[in-house]
């Protein structure tokens, strides 16, 4: 194990945390337990306009729910703005970055007889070596870093390779703008180097902006920490993740039902894979996860494959375990909090009893709840367009005369009921589902649900009795 390799995720507080930025904490978090490490966290709140508390609430929240802890106190970069000036300072000092001042309207029409003459539109450089004497008194100057003006600069990336970008790509950036505040490209550098961060670990939108960090980290003579660049989530058709394929906040997952463990498989193979391994705990994930796993072509999000995934795991937890995970998730899930405003002790109890005939059926924790709203229903039910359609005057005739039937039966338990319906079925010279159809549907309100022998058994004899006096 290598103890001193650090990871650090460093999402901006700009909104929630969405799909790719969860994906991006679980690689760095993995990597950094893998190899014994640590993983911090770090808020880049230097966009005072668009960073907000309740961002940064949400992505602790979010992290918190996925189960990936980080070491130490989260740091927030605006808090460092001081320290990022000094570095900028320190580069002026040295030779390696000067102070520009051009004015926004000058560079706008530098641009635009750029684009004019088919040239790029990057800075040219036109303060790099001019004399300081000659700058005008009523412009504030900020700060650019002295980009090389031959050769390339190299990332060797430990997912992408070598990567090359040709010094005329890269132009002399701003380091420190004129009202003396940061900008990203410093204020990553020096906070990854003051956090002794070994490897980043982020998506391969970010791979131009390691060309310019590393030209940071030269003029510094820091080292450079080994970057990984991942590649990036699609839709199930290939094009750029949207709201329609799922790129959603982690907080909408948890309120459609999913559960952090099955989040977190899923999410790793995106991009990452071990062999032919599909479903694997996260104890597996730790042990296994390295960069070599880590393919280059963009991941295809697919909520077919979640659903499954997450299915899976429902129907592995034990009931009691379920039936915990459900109750503390209620305050979050779609439909959550009205179901649990109808939980009294009674339907508590028959809630537990319908759980283990429930969690095949559902692969969600939203669709378990919908599948045992019979349990906490009021009478009487209304019913779904399909289990009216049911109720004709011979299906709530026969309901009429199995009332008393099942009225007769003394021990309240499965077998009993199911026996009961049966006598009646055969003594009517009726098929059994012709009687168990609309019964179903008098006490779900539906024409889907678990056994309806279970079914009666968990609403208890009285319910039972009563929701079916209601149809006749």
């Amino acid at each position: 194990m290598t103890a001193d390799v650090v990871t650090r995720f460093a999402p901006s507080p700009t909104g929630y945390l969405h799909i790719g930025g969860a994906r991006t904490a679980l690689f760095n978090w993995l990597y950094a337990r893998h190899t014994g490490g640590k993983m911090l966290l770090r808020i880049e709140d230097t966009d005072l306009v668009r960073s907000t508390d309740s961002a940064i609430a949400a992505i602790g929240n979010g992290l918190d729910w996925l189960g990936l802890d980080w070491d130490g106190e989260p740091v927030h970069q605006f808090a460092r703005a001081e320290r990022h000036r000094e570095i900028a300072e320190h580069l002026l000092t040295t030779g390696k970055a000067y102070r520009c001042y051009a004015s926004p309207e000058e560079l706008n029409e530098m641009r635009a007889l750029a684009r004019a003459e088919g040239r790029s539109t990057r800075y040219d450089g036109r303060w790099r070596d001019r004399d300081p004497a000659d700058a005008p008194t009523d412009v504030a100057s900020s700060i650019r870093v002295k980009a090389p003006r031959s050769g390339e600069t190299v990332i060797d990336d430990l997912v992408q390779g070598r990567v090359a970008y040709a010094s005329d790509d890269l132009d002399d950036f701003v380091i420190l703008r004129s009202d003396g505040t940061p900008t990203y490209m410093l204020a990553v550098v020096v906070d990854d180097h003051d956090m002794a961060v070994t490897h980043i670990i982020r998506g391969d939108d970010h791979l131009t902006n390691a060309a310019r960090q590393k030209i940071l980290y030269d003029a510094l003579d820091w080292p450079l920490p080994a970057l990984a660049h991942i590649p990036l989530i699609h839709g199930p058709d290939g094009a750029k993740l949207s709201k329609r394929h799922g790129a959603l906040g982690i907080d909408a997952y948890r309120a459609m039902g999913y559960l952090p463990e099955a989040m977190r498989a899923y999410l790793v193979r995106l991009g990452w894979s071990h062999g032919d391994d599909e479903i694997m705990s996260t104890e597996q994930m730790i042990s296994w996860f390295d960069f070599d796993g880590i393919g280059r072509s963009a991941a295809r999000f697919d909520f077919a494959k979640l659903e499954n995934v997450n299915a899976h795991y429902l129907k592995e937890m034990g009931d009691a375990e379920i039936m915990a995970t459900l109750i503390e998730e209620l305050d979050y899930l779609d439909g959550g909090p009205e179901f649990q405003a109808s939980l009294d002790p009674d339907r508590l109890y028959k809630l537990r009893e319908a759980v283990p005939l429930l969690k095949g059926r559902a692969k969600t924790l939203v669709q378990l709840i919908d599948q045992a709203s019979f349990v906490v229903r009021r009478r009487p039910l209304d019913l779904d367009e399909k289990a009216a359609a049911l109720m004709t005057e011979t299906a709530c005739d026969l309901l009429k005369r199995l009332e008393p039937h099942l009225a007769s039966v003394e021990a309240w338990s499965t077998p009993q009921i199911e026996a009961a319906v049966r006598e009646f079925a055969t003594n009517g010279g009726v098929k059994l589902g012709a009687v168990a159809q609309p019964l179903r549907a008098a006490l779900t309100g539906r024409t889907a649900s678990p056994g309806i022998f279970e079914v009666c058994a968990i609403l208890g004899k009285t319910e039972t009795l009563g929701r079916i006096t209601d149809r006749i």
